[in-house]
Order: C-alpha cells, then structure tokens, then sequence
C-alpha cells in the first residue's frame, strides 16, 4: 500500500512538473539573459535595451544594456525612459475596468449612449452597438487607424463583436468615453485609476520635463539615430488633452513591472472583473488556435496554462511582455531601435521558457533572418547582386522574404537618398506580392520621388485598380496630373 501511494505521488508530482513551462531556476535564468542580450543587440543592430525579470509575483532583476543614443553613447540604466508604444494599452485597459467596479461603465452597454454623439463615424448605425467590451477584445469593427488623408472620418468595417481585428483607434475612441464619464483629462485618468495607485512614478502618458535627461532615442534598421518622440496629441475637443491610450505611454520596465504584478494578483479589481480581463473572448488566429485576446490583453491558452502578453511597435522603438499565470513569472522589455523584436524569441526562451505562437503570429523578421541578411547586403553596396542572389535562392526553395520586410528596407533606402537600389527593391517586392496593393503604391512613391512623373502615376493607378480605397493613391495620382 506503501509502495502503491508513494508511486502515485510521484506520478503527481510528474503530471504537475509536466504541465510547468521548461522554466530555468532564476539564477540560471539571469546569467542567461546578461550573456545573451549584449550578443543580440550587436546582432540586431540594437542600440539599447532595458528589461526586468519576475519570479513568484516579485522582481528579482532588471537591467539596462547598451546605450540609449548612438551618437553621444550614452548608456541605457534602469531609469532610461522607454516608449511602451501598444503596451499602453493594457495599463489603459486596467484602468477603464476599475471604472467598471465602480458602477460608472458597463462593458456592454454601447459607447455612444455616454458619449452622446456619434464620434467621428459618419452615416454607419453600427457605431450605436460598439460596447467596452468590443474595444478592449478588438472586436470593434474599428480599423487600426483611420487612412491618413487629413480627413476626420472613422470607418467601421464589420459588425462589432463579429471578429477580431486589432485597433488602436478602438482604445483611442473608449477614451473619448472615459474623458466623458469621469469629466477628467486622460492623464488626469490614468494617474488616479492606474499609474498612482500602481505606484508607477516613473511613468506617464504625456511628456514630461524629466524624461528630456531620460528618455531613449529611436534607432533606424541599421541602428542608426532616427528621433526621439515627445507624445503630444492635442486635440480641438472639449477637453484639450494630451496623451493616447494606444500608444503614448513613457515608462521603465521596473515600474511596468509593477502594472504585471497587478495583473497577475488581480490588484485592484474585484475578482470577477480580474477573471473576465484574462478570459478569452475573442480568438485571434485560425492559424493559432491558442492565441486569444481578453480585456486589454493577449492571451496564449496552451496545455500548461494561460501565458498573457502584448507587444509594442512605434516604428524605431519595440516593447514586449510576456507572463505565465499559473506561477506568475513575467518578462517585459523595451527597445529603441526598429529590429528590437527580432530576438523576442531568445529573452522569452530565457527569461520564462514555454512555446508562444504569438510570436509567430506577428511575423516579425528575426535578427538573423533572410530579409536581414539581404538588407546588410544591400546596405553594404548596391541593390543588384545581392537581390540576383536572393532570386536564384527563391528559386531553389520556394521561399520569399515578408512583403513588409522588403517594404521596409525601401522606405530605408529612400531615406539614404539610394532611389535606384530604393526602386530595385520595390520592383522585387511587387514581383514576389503582385496582388498587395500597398507594394506597387511603395514603388509608385518611390518614382515620384525621383520625379519619374509617367510611372509614378502608373503604378498609383495599378494600386488603385487592386485596392479603389486607397485614398492616398487617389491623392498622388490627382496630385500629378494636376502638375
């Protein structure tokens, strides 16, 4: 009988370890990480990075790596201020469901019953069944942003809660709301419903004269200095605020940290509210069964347990978390430069173990990937061979590199003044991605900037025919002929 539960225990305590993540021990995991990281960010053409590690709901390491500016060399510390970019949504988030405990909003009532307007949709009833609860899922209908063509207007593209479709117009429109409830500024919000009591100091959502001594710089694909980003958004409503609750939020990954462990504890939200925002309540991918999204959150739902996560991308600044539920372990970093989630892969396989096809739904180019070794290629002399070498190598495998990527090395070569080598890789792009109508409106802008006028407009005109609302080709074609 003895022998009998002795074995049963060990089959219990087998089945328990078994549904834990390959995590390793924190020591193991931290030495990791401080080997690891100086290498990729070399690799990456990263010039800075900052992260914190979480084991059992605490902090146990946090680090600076690199340097925040690659002309004066400065170093990234602990205190160097990040964009946290998307991951402002999730604080926002939090921060909208203690309005929800509070009795001051329901996740199910439509938006524009508070609102008493219909935002900036025009002639769509759908904008009356938009709820909280669409927009933190994004299931909204909202796209990620309204076309840049200077006009106001929003559109809906399908029925809210009908799928998922990221958006950040979505959180911005659910702010516009929360402005409204509470009568309060948007910072003036998150200070007292999130970062105050979260005991964020370090963070905010608008600019604020401290972080001039502490905020990173953007770097470009090649790690080179490309800006620095001072979030303003004023706007000519009632309320004249600045900040976006999608994107604007400046911070550290100490005191984003802190926001994780509320997350994981349920800090500040009463138990049922916690439970909805870390339930599945729409899936993103059929491609990725696990990958769902609850209020404000990612959600990867494999065998072992619920990992929650978001990424952030402001173009030349990244950002990622990720955390395990069960035994509330958690990474989150952030990255001042283009590539800074080439190697997402690496810090999560470090820092908290486990699979993530989140990563793989997003797609992003690894350091060492195709894309990235053509574009150091490229970048170290003309566009001719090294595009010859690509083609042949299609040939024999079959494998193209990602229509964004190619995008992206274009609009860098344009930046260079390189136009030829900028239209050399555009062509390429529209050859592997005939039908995507934003590769022949790339080449199109490509020509017009080099003031080839005939084939600037044929190729805004091939856009159009793929994609009629694609407003900006619209307004480059009646641009040209117009001149």
């Amino acid at each position: 009988m003895r022998i009998v539960l002795s074995a049963l225990l060990g089959l219990i305590v087998f089945l328990s370890r078994a549904q834990q993540p390959a995590m390793a021990p924190t020591g193991e995991a931290i030495q990791k990480l401080e080997s690891d990281i100086p290498v990729l960010l070399e690799r990456s053409d990263v010039p800075g990075m900052s992260i914190a590690l979480i084991r059992d709901g605490k902090v146990v390491w946090s680090k600076g790596f690199g340097v925040s500016n690659a002309v004066t060399k400065k170093p990234v510390t602990t205190t160097t201020i990040f964009e946290a970019a998307s991951l402002s949504k999730p604080v926002f988030a939090y921060a909208v469901l203690r309005l929800v405990d509070e009795g001051r909003l329901n996740l199910d009532t439509p938006l524009n019953k508070y609102l008493g307007n219909n935002y900036d949709v025009a002639g769509d009833d759908r904008i009356n069944l938009i709820t909280a609860r669409h927009v933190l899922s994004h299931t909204s209908g909202f796209p990620n942003w309204r076309d840049g063509d200077g006009t106001k207007t929003l559109l809906i593209h399908f029925k809210p809660g009908e799928k998922w479709s990221y958006s950040g117009e979505g959180m911005v429109y659910l702010s516009r709301v929360v402005e409204k409830i509470t009568g309060m500024r948007f910072e003036a919000f998150m200070q007292q419903y999130a970062l105050r009591p979260l005991g964020m100091t370090a963070s905010s959502y608008i600019w604020r004269n401290r972080f001039d001594s502490l905020k990173a710089y953007r770097h470009d694909l090649i790690g080179a200095l490309s800006g620095r980003n001072q979030p303003t958004d004023a706007r000519e409503d009632t309320l004249h605020d600045d900040g976006n609750a999608a994107a604007s939020l400046q911070t550290t990954p100490e005191d984003y940290a802190k926001f994780i462990i509320a997350v994981m504890n349920g800090t500040g939200l009463k138990k049922a509210t916690w439970r909805q925002m870390l339930t599945p309540q729409a899936r993103v991918d059929a491609k990725y069964p696990p990958i769902a999204w609850g209020l404000g959150v990612g959600l990867e739902t494999m065998p072992e347990g619920t990992y929650f996560w978001h990424w952030g991308d402001n173009g030349d600044a990244k950002a990622y978390v990720a955390g395990f539920l069960p035994n509330k372990c958690a990474v989150v970093y952030f990255a001042d430069a283009s590539n800074g989630l080439s190697f997402t892969k690496e810090i999560l396989d470090d820092a908290i173990g486990g699979e993530h096809p989140a990563l793989a739904h997003l797609d992003y180019d690894r350091y060492n990937s195709p894309g990235r070794r053509l574009t150091k290629a490229i970048l170290s002399g003309s566009a001719a061979e090294p595009l010859k070498d690509y083609r042949e190598q299609r040939a024999r495998t079959g494998d193209s590199i990602s229509e964004g990527s190619m995008n992206t090395l274009g609009y860098l070569l344009i930046r260079l003044k390189r136009l030829d080598d900028a239209i050399a890789v555009f062509t390429q792009n529209t050859e592997d991605y005939p039908n995507s109508w934003n590769v022949w409106d790339s080449l199109a802008e490509a020509y017009m900037d080099k003031g080839d006028k005939e084939l600037a407009i044929k190729y805004y005109e091939k856009s159009l025919q793929l994609n009629p609302g694609n407003s900006n080709g619209a307004s480059q074609v009646k641009k040209l002929k117009g001149s």
